[in-house]
């Protein structure tokens, strides 16, 4: 990965506390998985990766929590690879 492909999202701060901000969600269990992830994997995370992140966070509490565990699966406009990419790695986390 180019160092320029790296720092398009982490070059501005403003976007990375938005990003943190938004992580905050009403059901701690995915408060907590979601914090601990951008603890852990924020300052690598590529475009594509907040991309997913960022569809991932449009969903509803619920519906995030059962992709998490793998109740579900993505489906619709979130049936992306990039977004089953990163669901592997929250699974993980």
């Amino acid at each position: 990965m180019s160092e320029l492909e790296k720092s398009a999202h982490q070059a501005d701060p403003a976007n990375r506390a938005r990003l943190r901000w938004r992580a905050r969600r009403g059901l701690l269990e995915n408060d907590i998985i979601l914090t601990r992830f951008l603890d852990a994997h924020e300052t690598e995370l590529t475009d594509e990766e907040v991309d997913a992140f960022t569809r991932l966070l449009d969903l509803s509490d619920n519906a995030l929590m059962d992709l998490v565990l793998a109740r579900a699966e993505p489906e619709g406009e979130i049936d992306l690879p990039h977004v089953h990419a990163l669901l592997q790695r929250l699974r993980l986390a």
